[in-house]
């Protein structure tokens, strides 16, 4: 994973230079969403352990947005238009990346795969 500025999104495709970019027709998880709530939390249930939110591999880190909420939904970013699909279930590789027990401490909040419905960049920062 590396950090960006700016991520420019296809619509259909995915994110320009992501691994799954193209991937496969009406694939679910285009681009993916995690809570900065979430990582607070774990960061809070897990003192030992200071690791970045990129250790999660998803592509966009949000505060202040209940994810679940948007499944099954349009929503825009930045004038970007998604559909939420599913949540991005936690891996059990997750224990090796964070610590033991976060793959247990992440189920249910692992955050939302979506694909994009229309072409547009999403900035950091941005409102």
């Amino acid at each position: 994973m590396i950090e960006t500025a700016e991520l420019q999104c296809r619509a259909g495709k995915g994110i320009c230079g992501d691994r799954f970019f193209g991937h496969k027709e009406n694939y679910r998880g285009q681009i993916t969403f995690f809570s900065a709530e979430t990582y607070e939390e774990i960061c809070r249930a897990f003192p030992g352990v200071q690791k970045p939110p990129s250790v999660f591999r998803r592509n966009v880190i949000l505060a202040d947005d209940d994810l679940k909420r948007r499944i099954g939904t349009e929503f825009e970013l930045q004038g970007v238009r998604f559909r939420g699909t599913e949540e991005c279930a936690p891996c059990h590789w997750m224990d090796g990346a964070w610590a033991p027990g976060a793959h247990e401490f992440l189920r249910g909040r692992g955050g939302l795969r979506a694909v994009i419905l229309s072409d547009g960049a999403l900035r950091v920062g941005a409102a």
